[in-house]
């Protein structure tokens, strides 16, 4: 007997099967004809690994318009603002904000996130916050905490030192922002500070690398040589990478290689750069995305990032990952059905694997955290972003959705309509 059993739901690889739940694991998947708790029809439907995001700010989400609203819409301009808010912002709305924020998380199917917690005030308020955030969420929500100096680990005046400070309060994963140095030389060597600190502690590394469209930003290079150098791998994670969409195609050539021989991940993050980026451009505008395609082809492990919602540096996002995915693909022009798969799985399997998350499938013995949604494939539910039905987090349904078919009243028309092929 199942504690809870979901029926006949479509996994993205096209094969139709159930899947049984013992306590926080899946016992079975396949045909199954058991006794239940609960039993979950999920018939024609799409069950899906949860959604995962390793990029987020959750210590500035859902604060638009405060300390007032980003007036240019440029990079600079947001970090200013998050400048003057993480001063006056306290722990208590910081904990407020960001458990909101998980509640529409959970309601999407997004059970893992990676935020980045902004070290730079000596007063370290938003780690505090973010670390009670982590452990309110806990039962139903995977959290990493990214101990992130944003205003420069060598250019802020304490910059390296309250890092440690977080690392030493219970962050996860060790940041870095090496374009935002007073100088090239000082973004490199801020670099190989951060890699010697994530491989001394065993922590993964993720750097805000070259967010910029300066295509002498080239710190990818240095990063990549470092994570070779300390063995991290997979464990080193660069994030927008957007100096190589103006980059030289000759050098590209020899950075690719590298970027694959480290073993490192990447992290675009579609929304927010194309919405910061080329904001100094007249025409031709830049898109401001890293090069995607081009990565994947030399076998570089990437994934979509959300980044912000309703922050100082974008003003809309609902915590939807098919979103993401969605604009990822529009603007890496992965249209053909391979790529777009490929884009759903990037939001799942391959950002579950970018932030080292074990048991995060839809097999026997994984844990059992899945989402079904109105859709029949991964491709359709790019299309739709479609509800999600049901959202099992560690063996418990999170959250439910009634299938919501819009009701016409069209002569000879069916009644209800479904935007499903």
């Amino acid at each position: 007997m199942f504690d809870i059993l979901v029926k006949g739901g479509m996994l993205p690889d096209g094969t139709v099967a159930d899947i049984g739940i013992t306590a926080d694991r899946i016992a079975a998947v396949g045909r199954l004809e058991a006794e239940a708790g609960r039993v979950i029809d999920a018939t024609g439907d799409l069950i899906s690994p949860p959604f995962v995001d390793p990029h987020f700010h959750m210590d500035a989400t859902l604060s638009y318009g405060l300390p007032r609203v980003n007036a240019s819409g440029t990079l600079l301009e947001g970090i200013s603002l998050w400048g003057e808010l993480r001063e006056i912002a306290t722990v208590e709305e910081m904990v407020d904000r960001a458990v909101r924020y998980c509640d529409w998380a959970v309601s999407m199917g997004l059970l893992a996130i990676r935020t980045h917690v902004d070290t730079t005030p000596d007063h370290l308020r938003g780690v505090e916050a973010m670390l009670e955030v982590k452990r309110r969420v806990a039962p139903y929500l995977d959290l990493q905490l990214v101990a992130f100096p944003q205003d420069g680990l060598y250019r802020a005046p304490k910059g390296r030192e309250n890092l440690i400070r977080a690392l030493d309060m219970g962050c996860d994963v060790v940041g870095g922002i090496p374009h935002f140095e007073r100088t090239m030389q000082e973004g490199a060597e801020s670099v190989r500070d951060v890699a010697r600190i994530a491989a001394e502690r065993g922590l993964m590394l993720d750097i805000h690398c070259d967010e910029t469209d300066d295509p002498h930003s080239r710190h990818v290079e240095t990063m990549a040589a470092e994570v070779t150098r300390h063995g991290l791998g997979a464990r080193a994670a660069g994030s927008h990478l957007t100096s190589m969409h103006s980059m030289d195609n000759y050098y590209v050539s020899k950075l690719l290689p590298l970027i694959a021989e480290s073993g490192m991940t990447a992290i675009p993050n579609p929304l927010i750069n194309i919405t910061l980026q080329g904001r100094h451009d007249t025409f031709p505008k830049r898109r401001g995305l890293t090069r995607v395609k081009e990565m994947q082809a030399m076998g570089i492990t990437i994934g979509w990032g959300q980044d912000c919602v309703l922050d100082p540096w974008y003003s809309l996002g609902t915590a939807d990952m098919l979103d993401v995915a969605f604009m990822g693909l529009h603007v890496a022009q992965m249209t053909h059905p391979a790529e777009m798969a490929r884009c759903f799985t990037m939001v799942t399997e391959h950002n579950a694997a970018i932030m080292g998350l074990e048991g995060c499938g839809l097999r026997p013995g994984c844990t059992a955290s899945l989402v079904v949604l109105d859709a029949a494939t991964p491709t359709e539910a790019l299309r739709l972003r479609p509800d999600r039905l049901c959202v099992i987090s560690k063996g418990k349904v999170v959250s439910e959705q009634t299938r919501n078919d819009a009701r016409l009243g069209l002569p000879g028309r069916p009644a209800t309509v479904r935007r499903r092929l």
